[in-house]
């Protein structure tokens, strides 16, 4: 059985995140609003932001994050190529931690884009 490192952690985390949402309901507004502003258009697109948050959250080996990143690269548009050559930073600038992360970080992007795939 192979694990899932997208849609499984996400479903593991939501109810968790709901839960603390609801006890924290400000610090929650005040994070969605710091993620709308970095996450608009402008000099950078969306899609490469994404991509960068992902290489982030590869470095900071954040799995929620992973997974998180990877769904949102795929909504922006990412292709396969572009998520496994950002995959490639990761490792040149994390070393050996990134050697583990990064694919995670791919198969979980891959996850999603398959999925989207199946879907359109």
């Amino acid at each position: 059985m192979t694990e899932s490192h997208g849609k499984g952690v996400l479903d593991e985390l939501n109810p968790l995140t709901r839960d603390l949402r609801k006890a924290i309901p400000d610090v929650y507004d005040g994070f969605r609003a710091l993620h709308s502003a970095a996450f608009t258009p402008g000099a950078l697109e969306v899609k490469h932001k994404e991509l960068m948050a992902l290489a982030i959250a590869v470095a900071t080996e954040c799995d929620g994050c992973i997974a998180s990143h990877a769904r949102a690269a795929v909504r922006a548009g990412a292709s396969k190529e572009e998520a496994a050559e950002t995959m490639g930073v990761t490792i040149l600038m994390g070393g050996g931690p990134a050697t583990i992360w990064a694919p995670r970080a791919y198969a979980a992007f891959c996850e999603f884009f398959d999925a989207a795939a199946a879907d359109a």
